[in-house]
């Protein structure tokens, strides 16, 4: 990325707030030094005190994002972590979209980081040379006798902190192309004792999450939402309601998919809500079971598929030796992070409103709030949050539950700030869920064990069709999201053939930990494996003759050999039997090495993960194995025993008893290995999900018994 030098004014704060230096992005994406009360949208600011703020874009759901991109700016700059805070930016896409999305700003699809890579260390870079400027001219030396480390400028015989030259080097016109620090000068990017610089506040209680926020006056809305998809309120009766102690008000939005409930605290509307009695109109609401939802789908893969998707013809799988078919079903999934929706917003003296919340892609809900308050965009300011999670459930294509906040506000007279709180139940039974899908795969081997054709089908629910994404992510009708991991493979495979239909969602459905990734890893994986075996191969050599030379097949054997040699393959104890996967999502490569004790009649433990990941440069090689192996257990435990199931259209599952996450007991051990790399950082907070499902299904597999439904519970696989 190439940022052009611009001259920026610089403005000196009141007296208690002192000078400030800020470095960052103009509007049309020059680089700036300058004042932010001059509209400037900086990435750095540097008070006069010397103390750096950097201004993270993304939010922070516990993936890392303020971390790493201060890491990156105190890295440029000279600085020691313990010099650097951090806060985060306001919604405005002109300024901080995210480079993957166009003119969007938002976090996901494990972009963070590889999108502002070289955007933050040139924001830094810029700041340190504006300073080291700034301290030459005073000192009458050449700046390149000057270097800034750990705070100080020195050189040239003197000392001084970085406050002492911010308004000068605020006056300063930042470099077009400031020099960058070479890997060989880094302190901090790829250090792996750089620690996390929001664990402390977390620790004491400071942090705080869009939950946390209690706004003077405020009220809080629950909302009595329809039992199934397309349900709408066709009346109701308050009267039980209004006995309860702190309820104000109940309301339907103007929309009718929902009745609000306002009291003046959580305990009140939640009792509220349950007193209410709503008549719904079911007349168009969704009725199916999902026993009917599967038939459907495997329907689908038994009929010709809708698109082609590779645009070619099925391998010649009559002249196979041998033919090794498997079908594949995938249930609904619910994110269910630790944290259930919620988010708050007020009214503002200037006409305007203010949105708190963990907002993941804040361009959608400011875009949808300037239109149901009639508002212009600089009217509408959302303050990010903390998130206690999100897996994708917090970035709808909707802006599902800020739409609810912002109805549910605009339906009263406005003087008080309504808190919108869902409830655990609501989270679980509130309609966005991964997809379910189906595979159907033919794989065709020669006598000699190769794969002479390969025939994948698939069937499921599209995520973006009919979405505001559809535009960029439906090509020839084919969603991508349903298919990436197959079409895409880096395997090289003989006779190859995809084929997808999309079949009728029963739920909202929603990018999920790795979107389509989930799936697809699991049924390539498993494929891979029961090839191997029929061809009498070992898994690893399998795999490893199907990755030619290209760099990404190369990566891919890496990872796969690393952890191989780490998770001691082929050589587990006596009594554990392993399984292996690798996969490619997100630009990252990972594989993984699953070691299981007992079988799936008696019980299954999984004994130890090992990992080996390649994300190209780990700038924080801590938070790089936390996301990985978080990932694992995401994967693990949803595929172990989760599924969301519907019984006339309504949600089954409640909570946590019925929808159980991974317990800590169900790992031994989990094992990181980070491939050293000078590739572009890439994503981590989802790869580490799609191999573990299919690693375990191949270590159960090889204890006896081929696993084809999720969850294995359901394929009678039974877990110690």
């Amino acid at each position: 990325m190439t940022l052009n030098a611009s001259r920026r004014s610089f403005l000196k704060g009141a007296a208690a707030a002192g000078a400030c230096l800020v470095v960052g992005l103009r509007a049309d994406g020059a680089l700036a030094a300058g004042n932010p009360a001059a509209q400037i949208n900086p990435f750095v600011k540097i008070t006069a005190d010397g103390k750096v703020v950097a201004i993270i874009k993304h939010f922070e759901k516990g993936q890392g994002p303020a971390t790493g991109l201060s890491t990156l700016i105190a890295e440029e700059i000279g600085i020691g972590m313990d010099q650097i805070d951090y806060e985060f930016a306001p919604s405005n896409p002109q300024l901080y979209a995210n480079l993957a999305f166009g003119q969007f700003q938002g976090t996901g699809g494990s972009t963070a980081m590889a999108n502002s890579f070289l955007q933050y260390r040139n924001a830094g870079a810029a700041a340190r040379a504006v300073l080291i400027e700034a301290a030459a001219a005073e000192w009458g030396v050449e700046s390149a006798a000057l270097d800034i480390i750990d705070g100080q400028i020195t050189g040239g015989g003197q000392t001084a902190p970085l406050g002492h030259f911010v308004e000068a080097a605020a006056a300063l016109e930042a470099p077009a192309e400031p020099v960058l620090k070479t890997p060989e000068q880094w302190r901090l990017i790829g250090n792996p004792g750089v620690r996390r610089v929001d664990s402390a506040i977390k620790g004491n209680g400071q942090a705080m999450f869009a939950m946390d926020v209690y706004l003077p006056n405020q009220m809080v809305a629950v909302l009595a939402r329809p039992p199934q998809m397309g349900g709408l309120v066709s009346g109701f009766d308050d009267s039980d309601a209004a006995a309860i102690k702190g309820f104000i008000r109940a309301a339907a939005l103007p929309n009718n998919t929902a009745v609000a409930v306002y009291a003046e605290n959580t305990w009140a509307a939640l009792q509220a809500r349950d007193a209410l009695r709503v008549e719904w109109d079911l007349s168009t609401a969704e009725t199916r079971d999902s026993a009917q939802i599967k038939e459907g789908i495997m329907a689908a893969l038994n009929a010709e598929p809708t698109y082609n998707v590779l645009k070619t013809e099925p391998g010649p799988m009559d002249q196979a030796a041998q033919v090794v078919e498997h079908t594949f079903y995938f249930p609904l999934l619910a994110h269910a992070p630790m944290e259930p929706l919620n988010c708050t917003i007020e009214a503002n003296d200037d006409g305007g409103i203010t949105l708190h919340d963990g907002a993941q892609m804040p361009t959608g809900p400011h875009m949808a709030l300037a239109q149901i308050f009639e508002l212009p965009m600089e009217k509408v300011r959302i303050k990010t949050m903390l998130a206690g999670g999100s897996f994708g459930r917090r970035a709808t294509p909707s802006a599902d539950y800020q739409v609810e906040a912002a109805l549910a506000f605009a339906i009263t007279d406005r003087s008080r700030p309504v808190k919108l709180v869902w409830s655990r139940e609501d989270d679980m039974r509130g309609g966005y869920y991964r997809p379910a899908f189906g595979h159907k795969v033919k794989v065709g081997l020669s006598e000699a064990g190769e794969i002479v054709a390969w025939d994948h089908r698939i069937a499921g629910q599209s995520i973006m069709k009919g979405t505001p994404f559809e535009a960029f992510a439906v090509h020839d009708g084919v969603d991508h999201s349903s298919v990436e991991g197959v079409s895409d493979t880096p395997y090289e495979i003989p006779g190859f053939h995809v084929g997808l239909t999309d079949t009728k969602k029963a739920t909202n459905t929603l990018w999920w930990r790795a979107v389509g990734h989930t799936h697809t890893a699991y049924a390539m994986e498993v494929m891979m494996d029961m090839a191997a075996r029929a061809a009498g191969r070992d898994p690893v050599e399998f795999r490893l003759a199907h990755l030619g030379d290209s760099k990404d097949q190369q990566r891919k054997a890496q990872v796969l050999k690393l952890a191989a040699e780490k998770g001691n393959w082929g050589q587990a104890p006596a009594g554990r039997t392993q399984g292996i996967a690798v996969h490619k999502s997100f630009g990252s490569f990972v594989a993984e090495v699953v070691e299981i004790s007992g079988n799936a009649e008696d019980g299954v433990q999984i004994e130890k993960v090992t990992c080996a990941v390649d994300c190209g440069i780990a700038v924080n090689p801590d938070i790089v194995k936390a996301q990985i192996e978080g990932g694992v257990g995401y994967g693990l435990g949803h595929a172990m025993r989760n599924e969301i199931t519907l019984a006339g259209g309504v949600v089954d599952q409640y909570n946590f008893p019925d929808y159980e996450p991974l317990r800590i007991g169900d790992i031994g051990a989990i094992e990181t290995h980070i491939v050293a790399s000078a590739e572009p950082p890439s994503g981590v907070g989802e790869p580490g999900t799609p191999p573990s499902a299919p690693a375990l299904a191949n270590a159960i597999a090889s204890a006896g018994r081929a696993v084809a439904i999720l969850p294995m519970v359901n394929d009678g696989v039974s877990f110690a």
